[in-house]
């Protein structure tokens, strides 16, 4: 039987790596305070410090059941250490990490951790072993919802970029996880793919009623969260949703041209805030959209010309990092 040792071979360590997985895990799952039942992970003062570097400096983070979170911040800012040790795969310095009891984990990782040289249904019952218990039909099922079926018996390898995440996705779905981790899922991809990953997503999301934590390079990425963090130098510098971060941090540009510009300047109220470029053009910060048409209905008669430009989560991670995300 020559072919079932080099199957053994290639199970053996991913059954051994998946006890490791487990038995960090376990020291850090325990059951949730009963007036938090909606939580599904609390992060307390998390640490993680290699030598004289702090990559995670004092970390807080509250994850809700069904939530869609988002954790931003640029290279270096400490954002994969996070999650490596929120899924058990690096130990902290100190601080807590509690999840809901009983909580099962998936995890899609950047760089994929499937067998190249395998199909995808030999990758994905391998990785199906490694599970204590994976439901009747489960391969079968992911196949059928990813839309894999027309690739199901070609190598892992030979697949393009968004066929394979589709895999990934469903080897992180194999035992039906709780909370999904999603790290730059999308990274490398071009935009229709990404589009098509993120829809399969979104639609996975509402019809399992998962929690999803993800990473991402990708700030519109961002736009539907629930709660995004944005991480600097290992600490969360900023929370909120999408909105609440644009609004806070970001700001909004209204542009006016006018053939009058000093009867617009007479008409301005005094609290306002404006710049002038060239001899007829005039730029606006208004604090929200509401304000933005305030100020046009008083300026109405000197205007010409009106351009708004609603801040974005690219401005607003600029103003609180000083870089981009990337």
């Amino acid at each position: 039987m020559p072919g079932i040792l080099p199957l053994i071979s290639l199970i053996l360590p991913l059954v051994q790596k998946a006890e490791i997985f487990q038995k960090r895990l376990a020291i850090i799952v325990s059951e949730v305070k009963t007036g938090e039942k909606n939580m599904l992970v609390q992060v307390k003062n998390l640490t993680k410090v290699y030598g004289d570097k702090v990559a995670v400096n004092g970390l807080n983070l509250e994850i809700k059941s069904g939530s869609f979170t988002v954790i931003l911040g640029p290279n270096g800012a400490g954002k994969s250490t996070t999650i490596q040790m929120l899924i058990g795969l690096l130990q902290s310095t100190s601080g807590q990490i509690i999840y809901a009891e009983q909580t099962k984990l998936g995890v899609v990782f950047q760089n994929s951790v499937l067998d190249a040289n395998l199909t995808v249904i030999e990758n994905l019952r391998i990785r199906a072993k490694q599970y204590k218990q994976v439901e009747t039909g489960k391969i079968e099922q992911l196949i059928e919802q990813l839309g894999l079926a027309s690739f199901a018996k070609q190598r892992y390898g030979t697949l393009s970029g968004g066929q394979k995440r589709r895999v990934d996705i469903a080897r992180a779905l194999l035992n039906s996880p709780d909370l999904l981790f999603l790290d730059e899922p999308t990274t490398g991809l071009d935009i229709q793919t990404r589009e098509s990953i993120w829809k399969l997503l979104k639609d996975l999301q509402q019809k399992e009623k998962m929690t999803v934590v993800l990473t991402t390079h990708y700030l519109n990425e961002a736009d539907d969260a629930d709660k995004i963090y944005i991480v600097d130098h290992g600490q969360v510098i900023a929370q909120g949703s999408a909105d609440q971060i644009k609004e806070r941090y970001a700001r909004n540009v209204l542009r006016i041209l006018t053939s009058d510009s000093e009867g617009l300047k007479a008409a301005l109220p005094t609290s306002c805030e404006w710049e002038q470029g060239k001899e007829n053009e005039f730029f606006f910060y208004p604090e929200t959209t509401q304000e933005a048409l305030m100020l046009l209905s008083q300026l109405g008669s000197y205007i010409e010309q009106f351009e708004f430009q609603p801040g974005t989560m690219d401005d607003a991670f600029m103003a609180l990092t000083g870089r981009e995300v990337r």
